[in-house]
């Protein structure tokens, strides 16, 4: 692999023999906002300073902000630095994946990625810095890494030694305690048309709320719990999906149940997991594909690569930004790349191969975790011939309001039907609200059929 960093380089090689799930040691969990970032990254700049060092991400909103805004962009000043297309892509190999190298072969007379000036702009609250640095020194994979132990808060590695750990921040990375949202996903045709299906959602995250106990957290075996309902078009309103997802997913497997409005009835769904087809995803991804990755690990082995350097969508406020319409975002053969900013970010590099005697439309993924924030924003996805199958890219931005680095869009290219399918579409609805206090009540199958009935 090229262009991986020294410091990531010495880590990966100083672990291979290393015990798979062994805790860090106090000296080098103090390293944590020292040399480290408080979540883990390096704190440096990169060698010619193309990457800043991390200063603190931000801190305030713009002038003018307010919760349940859409987010304004904190740099409406800077500028395309240089613009990478299929004519000029060969001399950025090294900054790109595999599958974005594919997106250039695959479209060349309209992909392109417009590169600007990187700002290190990941922040989280002080709690959520500190209970990381607590968890370094005592969380653990339990049960081969399908599950957690003595984590709460914050990320449960923020200094790997494994593929599984590294998956497990992404999984576990703070967005809040208990969410609110509208939007939803369209799947263009190859000629760009597109009928957008809407979704109402709820999300409580009981292993982020502030002061939670690991050990409470570990008694329930809940990590958050999530409700989806479709609300457009209307031959598909109603419909809806409760996920309880586990902590320690041998012990207990995720939940999960659906209902329909034909049938009027709530139905447990256990093959929400896994390469099941997403929900109305006219098959362009898998049910596990969802948050770039989703659920149990334990069909696949996890390495860690080490870190490189990559071109990722970051800080996209103006994709994000309510002044533009689904028209104007979705495009054919993928979204319009004029919205989109790229910047350069140093990435946790992991390879997940499917095990033998298991299952799985991906017979490896590769996925490319941001440093500051633990968010994959790009996944490589190969099908059972080796061959790139799907490229999964997430566009980041910083939620003022938490703060937390979230993605604002997913984009899933499935690169042999040439089609792709965009989730979280928002800007044509209200902002999503982290405030809302919602009951545990609110997440039972017989909340489910209520809210499929109404």
């Amino acid at each position: 692999m090229k262009n991986i960093t020294a410091i990531s380089l010495a880590i990966s090689l100083a672990l291979t023999s290393a015990a798979s799930f062994a805790k860090v040691s106090p000296e080098d969990a103090a390293k944590l906002g020292k040399e480290l970032t408080p979540m883990g990254a390096e704190m440096a700049a990169n060698s010619d300073g193309s990457i800043p060092a991390w200063t603190g991400g931000i801190t305030s909103a713009p002038a003018g902000y307010k919760s349940g805004d859409h987010h304004p962009d904190p740099y409406p000043e800077d500028k395309v630095q240089y613009t990478v297309d299929s004519k000029n892509f060969q001399q950025y190999k090294n900054l790109l994946s595999l599958g974005q190298q594919k997106l250039f072969e695959t479209y060349p007379d309209t992909f392109k990625m417009n590169v600007y000036q990187t700002r290190r702009s990941a922040s989280y609250p002080q709690h959520v810095y500190d209970e990381t640095k607590n968890n370094a020194s005592r969380a653990e994979l339990i049960r081969d890494g399908n599950g957690i132990s003595k984590a709460a808060v914050g990320v449960p590695f923020p200094i790997p030694a494994n593929g599984l750990e590294a998956i497990w921040n992404h999984s576990l990375r703070y967005r809040g305690e208990s969410i609110t949202r509208q939007g939803g996903q369209a799947a263009p045709t190859a000629s760009g048309s597109f009928t957008y299906i809407g979704f109402d959602e709820a999300l409580i995250l009981p292993y982020n709320v502030k002061g939670a106990n690991y050990a409470e957290l570990e008694a329930t075996n809940i990590l958050f719990k999530f409700k989806q309902k479709v609300s457009q078009p209307a031959r598909l309103a109603g419909t809806a999906l409760l996920v309880h997802e586990t902590m320690d997913q041998i012990k207990t497997p995720r939940q999960a149940w659906t209902y329909n409005t034909g049938q009027r009835r709530v139905r447990r769904a256990p093959n929400v997991a896994y390469d099941a087809p997403g929900t109305a995803s006219d098959g362009l991804r898998t049910t596990d594909d969802f948050d770039m990755f989703n659920g149990a690990p334990d069909r696949y082995t996890w390495e860690l690569k080490g870190k490189q350097e990559l071109l990722i969508p970051y800080n996209d406020y103006r994709l994000h930004s309510d002044k533009v319409k689904y028209d104007d975002i979705l495009q054919a053969g993928h979204i319009n790349p004029d919205l989109v900013r790229y910047e350069k970010h140093r990435v946790w590099v992991v390879e997940a191969s499917l095990k033998d005697g298991t299952s799985h439309v991906y017979k490896k993924r590769t996925f490319y975790i941001d440093e500051d924030s633990w968010q994959v924003s790009v996944a490589d996805m190969y099908d059972n011939r080796d061959e790139l199958y799907r490229v999964a890219i997430a566009h980041g931005l910083n939620y003022y309001e938490l703060p937390a680095q979230w993605s604002t869009l997913e984009v899933y290219h499935d690169l042999q039907s040439r089609r792709y399918i965009a989730i979280g579409l928002d800007n044509e609805h209200n902002m999503y609200d982290f405030a809302p206090k919602h009951k545990e009540r609110d997440f039972t199958s017989s909340a489910l059929r209520r809210e499929g009935r109404r």
